[in-house]
């Protein structure tokens, strides 16, 4: 989007505009024609030479949420030098624009709240969204990430502070998948707090009410929708960080009506499975034989059970075969069918009681983790529980006793949640273990050498898929598409992994924005493949991902 293509808006105006703005890029030509001569320094740079300068002032803050700050800023300030500096030092900064980083700067959004970004959508404009939607900064939009604010991370209710999930979510979708920045737009739907201590902050700038309920949170959410389809009908909807109360229903109720998915159940399963298949090629059992317990049984755990079970019945495994290579548990212990509590999605991984008539069994009446570990012998062992350390020593080693390569995935974000350390996991498997993590960790020490600890982010899937359906004009986002997401990651891999080098789990995060363009086009072929996409064949879909992934760079 070229700076001189507006030749209406001139001086001051254009260098608050962050798509328009190129700050000391601009040449003694293009500050006549604009009006900003003299409103710069005389030098002229490059981009690369911007962006050198900004890393320099980014490395310059030594705090991580400090850090965040700046390049939250400079993207307010400049977009095409922040994309720049971001695909430049991707893996650098990837903790810093979004976990855990993106967790503190949630939990203080109202304390450093700068500058506007995105729409916040409020219970008492829920008869106007369609009117509100209308004021967005740019009038197409191929993406948008929309959240309530109730389970940020493994953080809780942040309430208005989950506006910074969608920020930082978007500027990956640019940063890795190539969405337009001017393309995407973040939505925050306020429904209130129950978060005490935000009600209770003189700072606080969300809505001061407790969250709403029942038939008023559904209404306001299909306001939203509604708005959508009338204002923004071929926009993807991602949504993000609701609560496992909301996320499964409101999934439901609308993927078959708007082009929509959710990423703590789709985006987290589908990058686990790919994990977990390359997981299961280096340990030499292929999936189907595995005996996988998890730990946590919310919407993204199930999530990735049934992701794994749709992918384990797509090779032929039969529905209830493949249900019953699960053991889930949730904070009382393993899932039963004598349980009256389990939501309809959880009961189809519930055991049949009379299986551990002979186990120890805890207060509860119900096995514990470790005797599930215990009984089972597990060769995978997810956690997407929130419950720091739940992976002891004892379980470990337990496991470990029974299987050559135990696949241990501790999933829970951010890394103060975890389930273990990686270094622990290591060290009580004699260095056996194949680990993926849901946050960065530090390399392991492995002979010797240092070893990247694989971690099973999302940002491996989301931007591929909204790239995806973006190039190939699909009208909606299928389980298979999904699962061809994930297997792509699982290829991309095995294929970039160094034949001398430690086993790699997931792609480099180096290498994440070509990978994106190999997962995307597996997710597009899906999509026409179920009917969802125009006809198109792999070499027209390959060239349109092309021709829409955007790059950073200035136009004259």
């Amino acid at each position: 989007m070229p700076a001189t293509s507006h030749p209406r808006i001139r001086g001051t105006a254009v260098l608050t505009d962050p798509l328009l703005n190129k700050g000391t890029a601009f040449t003694p030509e293009e500050r006549a024609a604009l009006g900003v001569d003299g409103l710069l320094p005389p030098a002229v740079e490059t981009l690369d030479q911007q962006a050198e300068r900004a890393y320099e002032a980014f490395l310059a803050y030594d705090k991580p949420l400090n850090r965040h700050i700046y390049l939250r800023q400079l993207q307010d300030t400049n977009e095409v030098l922040f994309y720049r500096l971001l695909t430049q030092h991707l893996e650098e900064m990837l903790p810093v624009v979004y976990t855990p980083t993106v967790g503190e700067a949630s939990q203080r959004f109202s304390q450093i709240y700068r500058r506007p970004r995105g729409l916040f959508l409020s219970w008492s404009n829920r008869h106007r969204f369609q009117e509100i939607l209308r004021n967005r900064p740019h009038p197409e939009v191929d993406v948008i990430v929309v959240t309530d604010g109730q389970r940020i991370l493994g953080l809780g209710d942040q309430g208005v502070g989950g506006m910074g999930i969608p920020i930082g979510k978007l500027s990956l979708y640019t940063a890795i998948g190539g969405i337009h920045p001017g393309r995407t737009l973040p939505i925050f739907l306020d429904v209130g707090t129950d978060n005490e201590e935000l009600l209770a902050s003189e700072h606080y700038l969300g809505r001061r009410d407790h969250r709403l309920t029942g038939k008023e949170y559904d209404e306001l959410i299909e306001a939203f929708i509604s708005a959508v389809e009338a204002e923004l009908p071929g926009a993807l909807v991602q949504w993000e960080d609701f609560a496992t109360t909301h996320a499964r229903p409101l999934l439901d109720r609308y993927r078959d009506r708007v082009l929509s998915f959710n990423d703590d159940i789709q985006g987290t399963a589908a990058v686990v499975l790919g994990a977990l298949t390359t997981a299961a090629s280096l340990t030499g059992t292929p999936l189907a034989n595995q005996r996988i317990v998890v730990l946590g049984a919310g919407s993204a755990a199930i999530g990735v059970s049934d992701m794994i079970r749709t992918a384990l019945v797509d090779d032929g495994v039969p529905p209830q075969e493949a249900a019953f290579r699960f053991w889930v548990m949730d904070s009382s212990g393993l899932l039963l069918q004598s349980a009256p509590h389990l939501t309809p999605e959880q009961r189809t991984y519930a055991r049949d009681d009379a299986e551990v008539g002979g186990w120890k069994l805890s207060e509860r009446g119900v096995p514990s983790l470790t005797e599930v570990v215990r009984q089972v012998r597990p060769t995978m062992l997810i956690g997407l529980s929130t419950a720091h350390g739940a992976f002891t020593e004892e379980i470990v080693r337990q496991m470990a006793a029974g299987c050559d390569r135990p696949v241990i995935f501790p999933l829970s974000n951010p890394t103060s949640h975890s389930e273990a350390d990686p270094a622990d996991l290591a060290r009580w498997t004699d260095g056996r273990a194949l680990i993926a993590t849901g946050s960065p960790f530090p390399p392991l020490l492995v002979d010797g050498r240092e070893v990247q600890v694989a971690q099973a982010n999302n940002v491996y899937v989301f931007p591929a898929v909204g790239l995806a359906v973006t190039a190939s004009g699909a009208t909606r986002v299928t389980d298979r598409m999904m699962v061809a997401a994930a297997r792509a990651v699982g290829r991309y891999a095995a294929a970039s992994a160094p034949q001398d080098g430690p086993a790699q789990l997931l792609p480099p995060l180096n290498r994440m924005r070509e990978a994106a363009r190999e997962v995307a086009l597996a997710t597009a072929v899906a999509a026409v493949e179920d009917g969802v996409a125009p006809k198109a064949t792999e070499a027209e879909l390959r060239e349109a991902i092309a021709a829409t992934q955007w790059t950073a760079q200035y136009t004259s």
